[in-house]
């Protein structure tokens, strides 16, 4: 081989190694700080936190779940006749902290994918992770065959579990809490 040619394939790997380095960098970034946001996006969570910081007296949690990106249909409704059933779910731990959310009648998915109800983007939180139900009067958290598993006051379920006012659920690193 000619000294040009072994100089050529010498800068060839040169390169090749250097975009493999920025790729694994990139991929770090990525990992820690979580994905890039477009402006829109960061215009609908600068909105959704004044909001839920401009609620947290009042009882109209239903703007901040209009920002947010879940395709649940959130409805104003009576107070039930006994007075204590949750009628909301709150955010106190991880990445959407703060976010309100009136509790559905038909319940509520919690997962990954872009067809749960709250959406958590998390690599601990299974597609479809757990299921917040009422039944009779009160709300029963179901895990959905996750593979980390969802836990009521710190206790992993496996099969329908009641859930108190002020009980925390965690799902992956996000923690909730259901409040009247």
């Amino acid at each position: 081989m000619s000294e040009l040619t072994l100089i050529i394939i010498r800068i060839g790997f040169l390169a090749l190694l250097w975009l493999f380095i920025f790729i694994v960098l990139y991929s770090l970034r990525s990992d820690l700080f979580g994905p890039r946001l477009t402006q829109l996006q960061q215009v609908a969570v600068q909105s959704q936190r004044s909001r839920s910081a401009g609620t947290t007296g009042t009882t109209a949690p239903a703007p901040a779940a209009a920002a947010s990106d879940t395709p649940t249909t959130i409805t104003e409704r009576a107070a039930p006749a006994g007075g204590g059933l949750a009628r909301r779910i709150v955010v106190t731990s991880g990445p959407k902290t703060g976010l309100e959310l009136d509790l559905p009648e038909t319940g509520l998915t919690i997962g990954r994918s872009s067809g749960s109800g709250l959406q958590i983007k998390d690599d601990y939180t299974s597609g479809s992770h757990a299921k917040i139900v009422r039944w009779r009067d009160q709300w029963m958290v179901q895990d959905q065959g996750s593979t980390n598993g969802t836990f009521v006051d710190g206790k992993r379920v496996s099969e329908a579990t009641p859930v108190r006012v002020g009980s925390s659920i965690r799902i992956g690193t996000t923690t909730f809490e259901l409040r009247r």
